[in-house]
């Protein structure tokens, strides 16, 4: 008795976990590794043309059997024919597709970033009219040939910094003939890094905020060429002497020098009057416009400290720590 409890309760449980309506309108969540649409991940309903469609073929089978015309008939079940074989074509084109999704690049705020989705089409029969689309976001379409896989970046707009999930993808094809909606929902356990919007004042800290090295020129500056160092990972693909790489002796970076300020603080404590989100804004500025002039600098922030560096790896840095200052935890998305 206590056996057959437990497999009726396990059937339930199992029944109730396939026909989910969560499932049904938002997916199975986040999930690791690539995501196979099997069967009982697509779903398939009629499309508003769909059932005018099957309307209409209500009212010709009324009026063939009122008749009792057999062309009537004949043409009535021809296009049930076409109605129903409909179901399979659209329902198969989706059935099997595989679905992962690359690194997302970092935006900043407001930006719209792309999400590289890999479609992986394992079948010999090409996908047509498959619709991509994130939660609340546009939407873009791709066709997929057989045996082929296809990148697509799907659009996704930005509005808070932080680290966020990436939010639901839903496919979705009425192919070939629009009388059905078939759909799936993917959505990876990948996240992408926002970063805060950079404020429009194109102004670096005044000179009282700069370091000044007095023991003379080090290469750090950038007005005339002062001689080759090794390369470190970071380095300004403009500044590696690309001779000697072509030559085989290695790779070197090119060092300039010029009397100015080498260091520069970008320092919290030197905006008081601005709140948190303009405080950020403005020192995501700083760091962009710090990198372009080719200064070293380091950056300050309320227990989080970056010392000085030049390059894109320390720029990127910078602005993560910009990105998720005072974020106790990630950013969900649908």
């Amino acid at each position: 008795m206590t056996h057959t409890t437990e497999r009726v309760t396990t059937s339930v449980m199992s029944l109730r976990h396939r026909f989910s309506l969560k499932r049904f309108f938002a997916g199975n969540g986040p999930e690791r590794g690539p995501i196979l649409l099997v069967q009982r991940r697509v779903y398939i309903l009629p499309s508003k043309m769909g059932v005018y469609f099957a309307a209409m073929m209500l009212i010709m089978l009324l009026g063939a059997v009122n008749y009792n015309n057999s062309l009537a008939y004949a043409l009535t079940f021809l296009l049930a024919s076409v109605f129903f074989i409909a179901i399979l074509h659209t329902y198969r084109n989706l059935l099997h597709l595989c679905i992962d999704v690359e690194q997302i690049p970092a935006v900043f705020c407001g930006e719209i970033a792309q999400v590289p989705v890999m479609l992986d089409n394992r079948r010999n029969a090409a996908r047509y009219a498959i619709k991509l689309q994130l939660y609340d976001q546009q939407h873009t379409n791709v066709d997929v040939a057989g045996d082929q896989w296809q990148r697509i970046n799907v659009p996704l707009l930005t509005a808070q910094r932080g680290r966020h999930a990436m939010p639901r993808l839903t496919l979705e094809t009425g192919f070939p003939l629009g009388l059905f909606r078939a759909w799936a929902h993917a959505q990876r356990d990948v996240s992408y890094l926002v970063y805060p919007t950079p404020d429009q004042h194109h102004c670096l800290p005044d000179e009282s905020s700069y370091h000044l090295d007095l023991q003379g020129d080090r290469g750090h500056g950038a007005d005339d060429f002062a001689g080759l160092r090794n390369y470190h990972a970071g380095d300004s693909l403009r500044h590696i002497h690309w001779k000697t790489a072509a030559r085989g002796q290695g790779m070197f970076t090119k060092e300039f020098g010029g009397d100015r300020a080498i260091e520069l603080w970008l320092d919290w404590d030197s905006l008081p009057k601005l709140d948190t989100e303009a405080r950020l804004s403005r020192l995501a500025r700083w760091v962009l416009d710090a990198n372009a002039a080719q200064v070293n600098y380091g950056l300050r922030l309320p227990n989080v400290h970056i010392p000085l560096g030049t390059g894109l790896v320390h720029q990127q840095q910078c602005l993560q720590a910009l990105a998720l200052y005072n974020l106790d935890s990630d950013t969900s998305s649908p």
